[in-house]
Order: C-alpha cells, then sequence, then structure tokens
C-alpha cells in the first residue's frame, strides 16, 4: 500500500479532532457468537483443521444434499454486536462522545452490553437479535435470531427517550448514523417520521451530519430497497448526508437504481459510487470492498487501496469500524481521500487485533503501510 504525498502531507499537518464531537448511534443491538466451523478433528479443544473458506462450506453442505451431516461450530468468544454497537464502540475509541439508542436488552441490559450501555448513557428499546459468526479466511457467515427488533418503532424511541428529550439530542449531534436497515422491519418508517416530525423542528446546525447503512439488503424486496433510498435521500436538505456501502451493497443499490455496475477496480468503484450520489442527490456515497474504497462527493470521485491481511483475527465488524473511520475523518476535516485511506486503517488495525484503533493507531498504521511498500 503505497499512500500519496498529498495524504502524507495531510496526516503530518492534521490531527483528529473528535473530542469536543458528539455522535448518536442506533438502531440494532446483537450478541454475537463468534464460532469456528471445524473440518477435521485431532483431539479436545482447539485440536482441529478449520473449514478455511466459504467455498469450502459450501462444498460440504452440498455433499450432504440427500444424505445429513453433522457441522461442528467451535466456540471462540462471545461479544457486543450489530452494526451500531461496533460502529458505536470504534467511535469512542476514537475519541467522539457517543450515545446510542437501540436493541440492548428489555427489561434490563443484556450483560454483554452493560459496559457499552454506561460508557453511552443508552436508551434501549428491546431484547438484542442472536447472531452466530461462521468467520473464514474469504470472509464471514452470519446466522441470525432478530424478531425481537420487530419491536422497534418511532413511537417506542420517542416513548423511550422522551420527546423533549430526543429532539435536544439529536439538536446537540455532529453526527446521527443510523445503520442495520435491513434487519428493522420499520426502519424506512422510522426514517419517514424523522423528517416529517423531527428534522424540520431541529434548530441548524453547520456541521450536523447523517451516516446510512443499509447492511445486505439482499433479502430485502428492490421495491423496499428503492423507498428507503428515496426516504434517505430526504435527509440531505436538512444536513450533509453519506450512504456506506460494501461491495455487495453498491451492486445491489446500483441496480435497484436502474445504473450500471462494475468490478472492484478503482475506475469502477469511483464511476459506481459517482453514479448513486448523482441519483439520490445526497452528499457523499461510499463504497469499500475489503481491499480498497472509493466515495464520490460532488468535489469528484477518489479512491484508496486498504492494508489487507491474509490472516485475520476478527472479521466481523470490520465494514462498522470502515463507517467509523471515514465518519470520525471528515468531521475532523480530512479530504475524501485521507479520510478513505484512515477509515481503510481503522478497519485494518481492527481486523489484526480484535480491538477498536485510538486514533494514534489508525495514524501510525496508515504511516507503517507505507513504510512496508
Amino acid at each position: 500500500m503505497r499512500i500519496s504525498e498529498k495524504i502524507l502531507q495531510e496526516i503530518q499537518s492534521k490531527t483528529f479532532h473528535t473530542s469536543d464531537k458528539l455522535s448518536l448511534v442506533g438502531l440494532d443491538g446483537f450478541v454475537d457468537k463468534i464460532v469456528t466451523p471445524v473440518n477435521k478433528r485431532h483431539g479436545m479443544g482447539e485440536q482441529f483443521d478449520p473449514i478455511e473458506t466459504i467455498a469450502d462450506l459450501g462444498s460440504r453442505i452440498s455433499e450432504a444434499a440427500g444424505k445429513s451431516a453433522n457441522l461442528e461450530l467451535f466456540p471462540r468468544f462471545e461479544k457486543l454486536g450489530g452494526n451500531g454497537p461496533i460502529m458505536a464502540n470504534a467511535l469512542l475509541s476514537l475519541g467522539l462522545g457517543v450515545r446510542y439508542v437501540g436493541a440492548l436488552g428489555k427489561p434490563s441490559i443484556h450483560p454483554v452490553f452493560e459496559d457499552f450501555a454506561e460508557k453511552t448513557n443508552a436508551i434501549s428499546l428491546a431484547e438484542p437479535g442472536i447472531t452466530t459468526a461462521l468467520e473464514f479466511k474469504d470472509g464471514k457467515i452470519m446466522l441470525g435470531n432478530m424478531v425481537s427488533l420487530e419491536e422497534i418503532d418511532y413511537n417506542q424511541i420517542i416513548q423511550a427517550a422522551g420527546e423533549g428529550p430526543f429532539l435536544d439530542l439529536l439538536s446537540k449531534c455532529d453526527l446521527v448514523s443510523i445503520v442495520n436497515w435491513t434487519m428493522i422491519p420499520k426502519m424506512t418508517s422510522i426514517l419517514q417520521q424523522l423528517c416529517d416530525k423531527v428534522l424540520p423542528n431541529l434548530p441548524p446546525r453547520d456541521n450536523r451530519s447523517f451516516f446510512f447503512d443499509l447492511t445486505d439488503p439482499a433479502k430485502r424486496s428492490k421495491e423496499d430497497i428503492m423507498e428507503v433510498l428515496q426516504v434517505i435521500s430526504r435527509f440531505q436538505s436538512h444536513a450533509e448526508t453519506t450512504l456506506g456501502l460494501n461491495y455487495n451493497e453498491t451492486l445491489q443499490v446500483c441496480e435497484t437504481l436502474g445504473l450500471g455496475t462494475g468490478d472492484k477496480s478503482e475506475d469502477s468503484l469511483k464511476k459506481m459510487a459517482t453514479d448513486i450520489r448523482r441519483k439520490l442527490e445526497i452528499a457523499c456515497v461510499v463504497s469499500h470492498p475489503v481491499d480498497s474504497a472509493a466515495c464520490a462527493t460532488k468535489d469528484g470521485a477518489w479512491w484508496s487501496e486498504g492494508p489487507f491481511t491474509d490472516n485475520p483475527k476478527i472479521t466481523t465488524g470490520a465494514g462498522d469500524h470502515f463507517n467509523a473511520g471515514f465518519c470520525a475523518a471528515r468531521l475532523s476535516g480530512f479530504s475524501p481521500i485521507t479520510s478513505l485511506a484512515l477509515a481503510t486503517c481503522t478497519s485494518g488495525h481492527y481486523v489484526r487485533t480484535a480491538q477498536s484503533p485510538t486514533t494514534n493507531q489508525v495514524a501510525e498504521l496508515l504511516k507503517q503501510q507505507d513504510n512496508l511498500s
């Protein structure tokens, strides 16, 4: 990864400015059970060969058709999960103030969220979902139970937070990040009511921004995706709005909007981000495959290679860390290209260590990757 002179100069002349920033993040919450599928056992505990790739798992399952199979899932650890909590934790590590609204347990906070809820003065809306995450070298398969998220709607948010305090909180936030639309059935309605009832009543604020992540909308209909994209575009009239997409999501959104699709090359990613941004008429669209990222604003399109590793310690949550890094960098005044590079390094540090990085660790990884090139 060779970073440009422009990025080097910018990270040498600027620093993250996050300590005075406040973010509101929501609305999901999951207990993540990270597991490794077992291929061959040689003894007890971790004495086994893992199934290393998703393709290998697919072959194992296909071979069982018409017969049967027994697949062992070796437990690694249990942790806080969900796109919102993981992104919020990353923002906390990067120095932002964070308030969280989402599914962390009801009537009491689930033990895995207790520390997080205290740090974010959280407002809990429902019981968390449960995700069993099968991790491989080339990605992850996430098996979810999310029936509890069906309870979350606009009225419940207002009841839990209080209408006045909720409006006051939104008015003070520099960043409002609403993620995991796919798994919250009433999310589109919530966003519509925010546009209709809340945003017009907020006092003007120059540096307010909105960030959205659909989160793997493949199981939702084209009509549902189109509807939420149209609602997201409405937020732009109230503040700078960014839509974050991984590569598959980029393809799905392009297909929904009737736009051309492309591969993971620099030119294709930049073009798809540009086309989506123009179609939705929002401030920014980000597209981030595993090993690179592109974004488009009204001023142009940019691309950055990422610090890819063949042996990640964890992959669940990598995209959420990318989103946090990008938002924190943009709030700090970094240019789009440097924000992309810092976002890929926020994600890169996390997958290498399974820990959310500080701003110093993000900058150091960026410089280290350049030295290794």
